[in-house]
């Protein structure tokens, strides 16, 4: 059926998967949702982000990511909400970590995954993917070199969505048993806070280099 709907289908295939295997926004935060709340946690992050795959899908065929191509003044506020919760949740990591230290049992509290609200790691995989214009521009960019115009364009842009969505759960859902797994690892309260750290300046960091970045 994708060979039949979706142009250039191989090439389409290899370039999604490649994609969704560069480590950026989506990696840092299902490694930090997993970091503190497990599986569970780091799968439903990635749910949300991949639930988020098909709204850009749905803009994109409706010409709505043409409209923040186009319009600077759309695309900066769009640009400014998805960035400034990008920082948001940076700064609740650190600031979980600030909290922690010093405190001569925050290491094996800490040590243990604390399962979140899986609608928390839901709607903050499916808000930092909405709220970001990069992937809208991307979708506008990439889906429409492999539109068959003999079919239907909102078909034939769910279907790659689907594609991208099955790709981006088991790689990410992998990434989140792995790091479960590696019990050693989440035992120790210094990984721990090596982890949050890291993750929270990452997405900090994301978040200010979106600001800064020129359209």
């Amino acid at each position: 059926m994708g060979a039949t709907l979706i142009a250039n289908f191989e090439a389409f295939l290899l370039a999604i998967t490649i994609l969704t295997l560069t480590p950026g926004l989506d990696t840092a935060l299902v490694i930090r949702n997993s970091s503190r709340g497990g599986f569970n946690d780091g799968a439903m992050t990635s749910l949300g982000i991949c639930l988020g795959l098909f709204v850009h899908a749905t803009f994109s065929a409706i010409g709505i990511s043409a409209l923040l191509a186009q319009s600077a003044e759309l695309f900066n506020v769009v640009k400014m909400l998805g960035a400034g919760y990008l920082i948001y949740l940076g700064l609740s990591s650190l600031k979980t970590l600030f909290l922690a230290k010093g405190d001569p049992q925050s290491a094996s509290i800490s040590a243990k995954p604390q399962s979140l609200s899986r609608w928390k790691s839901l709607r903050e995989g499916f808000l930092s993917n909405v709220l970001n214009p990069k992937t809208a521009v991307f979708y506008l960019a990439f889906l429409p070199q492999f539109i068959n115009p003999e079919g239907s364009a909102f078909l034939q842009s769910t279907l790659m969505a689907s594609i991208h969505f099955v790709i981006a759960m088991v790689w990410q859902c992998g990434l989140a048993g792995a790091l479960t797994k590696a019990k050693a690892l989440l035992q120790s309260g210094r990984f721990m806070h090596w982890m949050e750290a890291t993750t929270g300046m990452v997405l900090v960091g994301l978040g200010v280099k979106l600001i800064l970045e020129e359209q």
